[in-house]
Formats: structure tokens, C-alpha cells, sequence
């Protein structure tokens, strides 16, 4: 059980109580939880995988290969049968699985990830090729995680993105967004839309729906943590129609295909719960969730996403010293 709070004595209290009721032993300050490893720098805490990681090297024998900079070429997406089928889907499948609990602290491997989740059923060799691809990523990053840093002001935010007919096989898109509390990215997505969208605008309301009601859910989170919000949730996008149509109360012909329930929206934005912004393409930080992107924009989003690599030293061959927790780090 993990116990949280900003009051030690009540903390110390609670706890107590506990053991009145149950026989509990008291682990001290987190360290681990779900597989996670966390460590605490000050104020701030970094969140980590990394020992998951390289175990998921080893069991892949990517464990000695050669490392690579981003997860996936920015051309040439995979088609379900462009080639012969992969020996071992069990193996692919293991491996995605595996893949697929890394971006519980590493959000920029939720794309790849999820584009390779896509191919279960029936793998191919170029498929295996592209999991492998990760692999060596991962290969090079298996030592970052997230920073938590502390923050002044707690404004709640997020981004929203889509790849409008993304995948070729079936025309559908693939809708992204990240959001924000402070500094600290807190929730993520990549997702392959259930339908198909006929045009940009309508995949890109899909997607800011949503992300609206991860917003409302994030809003009722925080009030029943006692968490005050400073501003009102704003949500970015960077398709000036999409951001038209959440204010706008005429459907026009183009529009009224549109499911009512992704006018959900709309409404948050009526009853002044929501804020709409627009963002340029290049500040636009979902897009890592909808499409793989060249080395330089992945780093630079990486970085805005709160990933870094472990601040404490390594002591050699890639391990990190675990006596090292309460360094004092700065991002």
C-alpha cells in the first residue's frame, strides 16, 4: 500500500491506525511499486523501469546490441502482409506485452509500441524487425525515466493530436494527447480511432473529446485529492477547424455526421469548464503519440515530456548505484 499525504504527523497518524486494525510492516519511503522504481532527489522524484528494461533485453537477446536513436524510421510504415509471416508469434506477442508495460514510465515508446500491437494476430518478419527496432532503442535509453518536479502553480493542460488516415489497411487514424499538471506530464495516449473519419477536422475533434474528458476526469481527481486548480484546463490543438467547431453551435452539412456523443466537448466549453487553444505544429507535443518523427523533433518532445536519463552516477557497464538516493538534482 502506498500512503501518501502533506502532513507527516497525519501520515504517522493514519498509519498507527492501520496497524490497530491489521498487521502491516511499515517499508519506509517508496522505493518500488508495480515494478516501478522511484527515486526521490529533494523535492523531486524520478520514475523508472530500468531494471524491467534490461530484463526485457535479456529475454529478447538484444541484450548486447547496438543502440539507435528513435524507435521507428519516419518512412515505410508496415503492412499487415508485405511479407512472409513471422516464425514465432508467441515470441512477438511476448515481446509487445512487454514492451507495452515500458510505457508505463516511458510515454515516447507509446506510438511504436502501439503500432506494433497492431499486428498480433499475424506477425510478419518486417513486424519482428520493427519490435526489434525498439528493442535497440531501448537498448540506448534503458537508464531514463520520468522527472516529477515540484511545481509553484498547479495549471492542468494537455495536447491533443491525430495522423488522419494513418493506417493505410484501413484508412483509419490514430488519435494522440498528453496532458499536464504543473510541469509534470501525468497521462498519455496513442490509440487507433475505432471508425473512419472523412476528413482531418473530424479526426481531430475525435481526439480532443477525448482528451476533454481526460481533463474532467483529471479535474474530479484532483478536487477529491484537495488539489486547487488555478486556471481552467486548457486544451491545445493545432487544426484551426476542430477548435472552430468546439464553439460554434451550427452543425453544417460537412459536420453533422459527427456522433453527438463528441460534442461532449462543445459543452465542456459552454459551461466554461474547458479553454481551447491553438497550438503551431511545432510546439505541438502529441504529435510523438500519432506518427514517428525525425531525431531531432523526438529528443526535443522527449525532453519537453519529462524524460531524462537517471540523474544518479553509473557505477560501470550501464549500472546505477543504488546507495544513492537524496542527491540533490535539478532539472
Amino acid at each position: 500500500m502506498v500512503i501518501t499525504g502533506d502532513n507527516t504527523k497525519q501520515v504517522d497518524a493514519f498509519i498507527s491506525r492501520l496497524a490497530q486494525h491489521f498487521s502491516i510492516k511499515d517499508l519506509g519511503h517508496l522505493h518500488h511499486f508495480l515494478g516501478i522504481e522511484v527515486h526521490k532527489f529533494g523535492r523531486d522524484m524520478f520514475l523508472s523501469q530500468h531494471r524491467y528494461a534490461l530484463e526485457l533485453l535479456k529475454r529478447a537477446n538484444m541484450d548486447e546490441s547496438k543502440p539507435i536513436s528513435t524507435p521507428m524510421p519516419t518512412k515505410g510504415r508496415l503492412k499487415s502482409a508485405a511479407e512472409a509471416p513471422f516464425h514465432d508469434p508467441s515470441l512477438y506477442r511476448s515481446l509487445v506485452g512487454g514492451l507495452q508495460y515500458l510505457t508505463f514510465t516511458r510515454p515516447n515508446l507509446s506510438y511504436s509500441v502501439n503500432y506494433a500491437c497492431q499486428f498480433m494476430q499475424s506477425p510478419t518478419i518486417a513486424h519482428f524487425q520493427l519490435v526489434k527496432r525498439i528493442l535497440r532503442y531501448i537498448q540506448g535509453t534503458a537508464h531514463y525515466g520520468m522527472r516529477i518536479i515540484t511545481s509553484n502553480t498547479l495549471d492542468l493542460y494537455a495536447f491533443s493530436d491525430t495522423d488522419w488516415t494513418g493506417y493505410p489497411q484501413t484508412r483509419r487514424s490514430t488519435s494522440g494527447f498528453c496532458t499536464f499538471l504543473g510541469s509534470n506530464c501525468v497521462s498519455w495516449s496513442a490509440k487507433k480511432q475505432a471508425t473512419v473519419a472523412r476528413s482531418s477536422m473530424e479526426s481531430e475533434y475525435r481526439s480532443m473529446a477525448a482528451t476533454a474528458a481526460e481533463l474532467a476526469w483529471l479535474s474530479f481527481l484532483s478536487r477529491d485529492l484537495d488539489i486547487p486548480l488555478h486556471k481552467t484546463p486548457a486544451l491545445h490543438c493545432d487544426n484551426l477547424s476542430a477548435l472552430h467547431l468546439t464553439i460554434n453551435p451550427i452543425l453544417h452539412g460537412r459536420t453533422k455526421h459527427v456522433e453527438l456523443d463528441y460534442h461532449y466537448i462543445r459543452e465542456r466549453v459552454a459551461l466554461g469548464s474547458l479553454e481551447t487553444r491553438f497550438v503551431t505544429s511545432p510546439n505541438q507535443l502529441a504529435d510523438i503519440f500519432t506518427k514517428p518523427l525525425p531525431k531531432p523533433l523526438f529528443q526535443a518532445f522527449r525532453i519537453k515530456l519529462g524524460l531524462c536519463p537517471d540523474p544518479r552516477p553509473m557505477l560501470g557497464n550501464g549500472i546505477l548505484d543504488p546507495n544513492l538516493d537524496g542527491l540533490i538534482y535539478t532539472s
